[in-house]
């Protein structure tokens, strides 16, 4: 397994209570997939550097998380087709 990062940035049409609900759905999504979730980190609501499908604002969260490479691009792929999801970036971390 290798150790990676993911920032995804959730919808302002989710509100502050219902954000920690999609952050769970993508810890379970690595969980189910034999990963390991080592740190999640909610930055909170902030402005966009530019608009991103008409929106001006986004909540924030980095997740550190171990997983097989193969299952990256499912990971990837789920939050591709996620309504709370308007952006996401995963990055392998360094050895």
């Amino acid at each position: 397994m290798r150790e990676y990062e993911l920032v995804v940035l959730i919808s302002p049409e989710v509100t502050d209570e219902d954000a920690p609900a999609t952050v769970n759905r993508v810890q379970q999504f690595i969980l189910e997939r034999g990963g390991e979730v080592v740190q999640t980190d909610y930055w909170g609501r902030r402005n966009l550097a530019y608009p991103i499908s008409s929106f001006q604002e986004a909540s924030y969260v980095l997740t550190q998380f171990r997983l097989a490479p193969a299952r990256v691009q499912e990971l990837e792929n789920s939050l591709h087709l996620s309504e709370d999801v308007i952006r996401h970036l995963v990055v392998k971390l360094g050895e």
